[in-house]
């Protein structure tokens, strides 16, 4: 693919006819209506032909030429200034480079050797009204010689813009002359203009949180986009005096293979780039889910058992950032010893007779390292390891890399010397992350590990999991890291204190590379996971215990996650099951910290306190049951037995007992388990003074940590309780993440609710919202039973993307005697509230709920019975439950959202 350059005397007459549009002017028709005709008419052809060839180079030359004529015609037509040897008219940035997509700015400058005189400046103002009246959008400045030196020295964005200056028309000397004054030699020197570029760079790459791997990634801004081809070009113009990226390969900055990827790359991104636009109908460099689907279509990729169409061209979107931000950094590097660094003293001094380091950077001691010691392609990530002053990479040893990554083959991965380098960077005390991030930036990891490769820019289409798979596999080792890391102590206590006993940390770093590395092949990713993980493991000399370890971690790395969230954990015989599967304590220590990792790494939303509790409290009372002599009593009537006790010794000391015994044979099971002896003594002590009042009593628990708090309820029995109580709090911006409903001997209902405000929030209702719980007692008071009005939150744009159908399941617990309630819909504000209302239509009493969100997609589970406290067994009940679940969570279900090109 040759890199085409923008050619102003090209002709197309298909896409303007000039001496057909001349005699259109001489015959006297509206000059407005023919010009305006003629760019519909031309952008129509370019869309056309684009839409037919897919060739976004073409377009974007073509628009432009075609710009270009409207101008040159309105400046020969109608609007001539006085003295055209005082005026040109130039393009600037995207313009003046000759790329104008569909929906880029059109940026002129309206040069002049002095300050306009009024014919000028009417002149001026004419053009620029014409330009928007046949609908050019336009962005223009006027200035002078002087103002665009004071403008480019106070702004480097300026510079940049004036830097790819092109003269469409006027007075060719003016335009010399700005080029001359605004040249290297005069202002912005190289060395300065590098520095301000790679500042901005980074600026840049910030904003994006620094990576290319975001789910709505912007193509022109963020890392491994546009922006990061044309720095290179700036600074390559600037410096070098390249006049187009070809020339780098001939001043040897870049090989002839390399300058084609970087064209390849630019091209697929215009590709994308002006079917965005054409979509949008406007500018826009977001590759939003809006457009994905319609985009995937538009390119033909299809839906197969591979995967999603919209997953193959994101993870070719993924793959290509990855490339252009490598060579990105390699050319800057080149640039910085270049331009930067030329004149500084060197200091050097040698690794090895393979590896020196010079400058701060490692680069091999010759350019036959790698052909002749092939293992130095690990050797040279653990020496960055070793030595943390290592800052880098030098440009030519990545280069080096590159081109001899080829030699990781079969031979490579039976020496001996390779793989145990792989072990001893996964052992390495520091530096892992980073070395396992830039072993995959220059695709070692996935040569290395075919199985890798194969999850590398691998997306899931949904709000879940908001990083490609090697992205996330890389971060939840990024994760394990920081728990060892003792300035992180304070983020999770428990995490730092369970990695410092583990005998053998390394392992649970190879568990988190590989826990996903099963995925987009179809079947069950943990159990594929489980098999590559046992050969690898096996391969590089783990003992059979460590490597059945590693491979069990993968094989069940979601069972601690699933368990937490799904299962009622307050029920012994859950941890009882729970513990049969860890078998050993020193499982449960490695697979929690893998889950937390885990959770943490696949969506930065998710975590939050209450995920935190839940796991925390699955682990303690899991270590307890697998302990020899467990503390833990597995009997579920015997263990709440146990807590009374300790609540009777309490009361002991407070020389009270008698009247809570009734209260709490009246109080159910339920609060028993989720109760701790202190907050049952505090809380049945209020209840007994608050009786027999008939105004509800709310109580706030405290010492819950973050952003969660739990209620505790005690309001007369009233069919609408749970309907009334989840629509107030839903109304009020919580989120209901657990609840449970007793109803007792005395006319009353126990219940509980744990509740949960943006994260990052403290919620303390009693001291920073004591209105809030008097407004909920005002409403449990009110006897009318009032319709529910809509909850007013608002709905995140991208879940009209991912609408999840209502699916029901009710299974029959006859030991418990209740019925479970499996629902599965889209998440948005209110999901609870529409539940609530259902149960209360069809005469369903709640006994408890456990609510999940995993991004859109709300896993919800219910145990519920009919009111008189019996499984739900009458088919006309669960129709009627399931008829109306159906009815109000389907009624304003996002569609899935379909735009066409127009």
């Amino acid at each position: 693919m040759d890199e085409i350059m923008y050619v102003a005397n090209y002709i197309d007459q298909q896409l303007f006819n000039s001496q057909q549009f001349e005699n259109e002017l001489t015959a006297n028709g509206s000059k407005l209506n023919i010009f305006r005709n003629a760019l519909q008419q031309g952008q129509r052809i370019l869309k056309t032909r684009f839409q037919a060839t897919h060739n976004a180079t073409e377009y974007v030359n073509q628009r432009t030429w075609l710009v270009d004529q409207m101008i040159l015609q309105i400046q020969q037509q109608l609007c001539t200034c006085p003295d055209t040897k005082q005026v040109a008219i130039v393009a600037v940035g995207g313009y003046g480079r000759g790329e104008l997509h569909p929906g880029s700015d059109i940026d002129l400058l309206f040069l002049l050797s002095q300050p306009p005189n009024l014919a000028t400046q009417n002149c001026i103002e004419r053009f620029i009204t014409f330009l928007w009246d046949i609908r050019l959008e336009v962005g223009q400045s006027v200035r002078t010689l002087a103002e665009c030196e004071q403008q480019v020295a106070n702004d480097i964005s300026v510079a940049t813009n004036l830097m790819e200056a092109r003269l469409i028309t006027g007075s060719a000397d003016l335009f010399t002359e700005m080029q001359f004054r605004l040249s290297s030699d005069n202002i912005w020197r190289s060395k300065d203009f590098f520095a301000a570029k790679l500042a901005e760079q980074k600026q840049r790459h910030l904003k994006y949180h620094d990576t290319a791997y975001n789910l709505e990634p912007n193509i022109k801004e963020g890392p491994g986009g546009l922006r990061d081809i044309q720095t290179i070009a700036w600074v390559a113009k600037r410096h070098f005096n390249a006049s187009t990226l070809h020339d780098l390969v001939e001043q040897g900055f870049i090989t002839e293979k390399e300058y084609h990827s970087l064209l390849k790359a630019q091209a697929f991104l215009w590709q994308i780039r002006c079917f965005l636009h054409l979509i949008a109908n406007r500018r826009e460099d977001r590759l939003l889910f809006d457009y994905q689907r319609t985009l995937a279509t538009a390119l033909g990729y299809t839906d197969d058992e591979a995967g999603l169409g919209v997953e193959k061209l994101m993870k070719q979107y993924y793959r290509t950032a990855k490339e252009i931000s490598s060579l990105n950094e390699m050319l800057l590097q080149l640039f910085q010893e270049a331009i930067l660094y030329a004149d500084s003293p060197t200091t050097l001094y040698f690794l090895n007779k393979r590896f020196q380091v010079r400058n701060d950077f490692i680069e091999v001691t010759h350019d036959k390292v790698f052909a002749k010691y092939p293992f130095a392609l690990l050797e040279i990530f653990l020496f960055m390891q070793q030595y943390p002053e290592i800052k880098g990479i030098r440009a030519t040893t990545i280069r080096l890399i590159l081109h001899y990554i080829h030699l990781i083959d079969k031979a490579f991965h039976r020496d001996l010397r390779v793989r145990s380098l792989f072990y001893e960077i996964i052992h390495q005390p520091q530096g892992l992350t980073h070395a396992l991030r830039r072993m995959n930036s220059y695709g070692i990891l996935s040569a290395y590990i075919p199985a890798f490769g194969r999850i590398v820019g691998q997306m899931q289409y949904d709000l879940y999991h908001v990083y490609t798979v090697d992205q996330h596999s890389i971060f939840v080792v990024r994760n394990l890291r920081r728990f060892s890391i003792s300035q992180y102590a304070h983020e999770f206590p428990l995490c730092s204190k369970i990695i410092q006993s583990l005998p053998k940390p390394e392992l649970l770093y190879l568990a988190g590379l590989f826990h996903d590395i099963g995925k987009g092949r179809g079947g069950d990713h943990s159990e594929l996971g489980e098999k590559e993980t046992l050969n690898f493991a096996q391969a590089h000399g783990l003992s059979d215990n460590d490597a059945r370890l590693v491979a069990w971690l993968v094989r069940y790395h979601l069972l601690m996650s699933i368990t937490a969230q799904r299962q009622d954990t307050s029920d012994p015989k859950i941890i009882k099951s729970f513990a049969q599967q860890i078998e050993e304590p020193i499982r449960l220590d490695y697979l929690y910290l893998l889950t937390v990792a885990d959770i943490r790494a696949t969506n930065p939303n998710l975590w939050n306190s209450w995920k935190d509790k839940l796991l925390a409290d699955l682990y303690h009372k899991t270590r307890a049951a697998l302990l020899p002599g467990n503390t833990l009593t597995l009997d579920k009537q015997i263990h709440i037995q146990d807590i009374k006790i300790k609540a009777l010794r309490l009361l002991n000391d407070l020389e009270q007992e008698h009247p809570f015994l009734s209260l709490w044979e009246d109080l159910g099971d339920d609060y028993f388990l989720t109760s701790s002896p202190e907050e049952i003594v505090r809380e049945t002590q209020t209840i007994l003074n608050h009786l027999p009042s008939t105004v509800p009593l709310i109580l706030e628990r405290q010492n819950v940590p973050g952003s969660m708090a739990f209620i505790t309820l005690y309001p007369q029995d009233r069919n609408d309780l749970f309907a009334k109580t989840t629509h107030f709090l839903e109304q009020q911006g919580l989120t209901i993440v657990d609840a449970y409903i007793v109803p007792t001997q005395l006319g009353y209902i126990m219940s509980g609710y744990t509740v949960l405000a943006d994260e990052g929030t403290h919620l303390d209702l009693q001291g920073d919202s004591p209105m809030l719980l008097q407004s909920l007692k005002a409403e449990l008071t009110c006897e009318a039973n009032s319709a529910f009005s809509p909850i007013q939150r608002h709905l995140p744009r991208q879940l009209k993307h991912f609408p999840v159908p209502t699916r029901i399941t009710f299974t029959q617990d006859q030991m418990n005697d209740h019925t479970v309630l499996e629902l599965i819909t889209t998440d948005r504000p209110g999901v609870l509230s529409r539940v609530a209302q259902a149960f209360m239509s069809c005469g369903v009493f709640i006994k408890k709920a456990k609510i999940a969100t995993f991004g859109s997609r709300v896993e919800d589970i219910f145990f519920i019975t009919d009111y008189k406290h019996h499984a739900l067994y009458s088919a006309d009940q669960l129709d009627c439950l399931r008829e109306k679940l159906s009815l109000l969570l389907d009624e304003d279900m996002p569609k899935q959202s379909t735009i066409s090109i127009t």
